[in-house]
């Protein structure tokens, strides 16, 4: 029987959408119904956070705050940040879904984890319209987590702990220490941490890498091990316990982390 009692997991880049492509050409383009341009670079830089913290945080960099300024004669403000956030949140809805695959080995590794008498909990800086779209897509390949904290849930979202301790409610899993968070970003670890949870970054299938399969596997060794170590300092310094490649890799982690308890 496992220490632990409820795995969390995220969800674009962590379960579903491998290199978390979904957002990302969503946001370049709710920039640009305002005339502002964004890069690919800029919206992943935030990646994890609710989205309309994400948003703020774009309109916040050097670049897009002097094209806004230049454009409507004025810095970005919170009204601002509004304004894409309401047509970010349609754009998104209508794309998640066709990004909702599961990552290779996902459904494997949440039944291994069921085996071993854990539950599986959720949490996305997603909004719950946008995962409306997403749960139906998941469930027809077998991926149906025991609660869903999504970033308009609750008062405040990641990198704060709310999420976590909804989903200690939800599951009737504590202490804190019994659970673990699962994701591919800084936020999303950060959510974990902040709970007092163990956190377990998910590298490859991330956001930092943000590639898919295929071109993962047209990368030489070299290339690969690069961005593993990328994406694993970027977890480390958000205060991930451990790093794997994928979720699929989380089994064997549990096992090990059970055998020397």
């Amino acid at each position: 029987m496992s220490k632990f009692k409820a795995v969390v997991f995220d969800w674009a880049g962590t379960v579903v959408d491998f290199g978390s492509f979904a957002p990302m050409g969503v946001f370049v383009k709710a920039f640009a119904e305002f005339g502002i341009t964004a890069t690919i670079e800029q919206a992943r830089g935030p990646m994890g956070a609710a989205k309309w913290d994400h948003i703020q945080t774009m309109m916040a960099m050097d670049d897009i705050a002097a094209q806004w300024e230049a454009k409507f004669g004025n810095p970005p403000g919170d009204a601002d940040v509004d304004k894409v956030y309401e047509v970010f949140v349609p754009m998104n809805e209508k794309v998640a879904a066709d990004y909702a695959d599961l990552v290779p080995g996902a459904k494997e590794a949440v039944d291994a984890l069921r085996e071993m008498g854990l539950k599986i909990g959720s949490t996305t800086g997603y909004t719950r319209s946008i995962m409306e779209n997403v749960l139906p897509v998941a469930a027809q390949q077998g991926y149906v987590p025991d609660n869903l904290v999504c970033s308009d849930d609750l008062p405040e979202g990641r990198p704060g702990p709310l999420g976590m301790y909804k989903c200690m409610v939800d599951l009737v899993a504590y202490p804190p220490a019994a659970l673990i968070k699962v994701d591919d970003t800084a936020p999303g670890i950060k959510e974990g941490v902040a709970a007092g949870c163990l956190t377990v970054g998910v590298a490859m299938s991330g956001n930092a890498v943000g590639k898919t399969p295929d071109e993962l596997a047209a990368l030489g060794e070299a290339e690969v091990d690069a961005l593993r170590q990328h994406a694993t300092q970027i977890l480390k310094d958000a205060g991930a316990d451990y790093v794997v490649d994928t979720v699929a890799d989380l089994p064997e982690l549990l096992r090990q982390l059970d055998s020397a308890a």
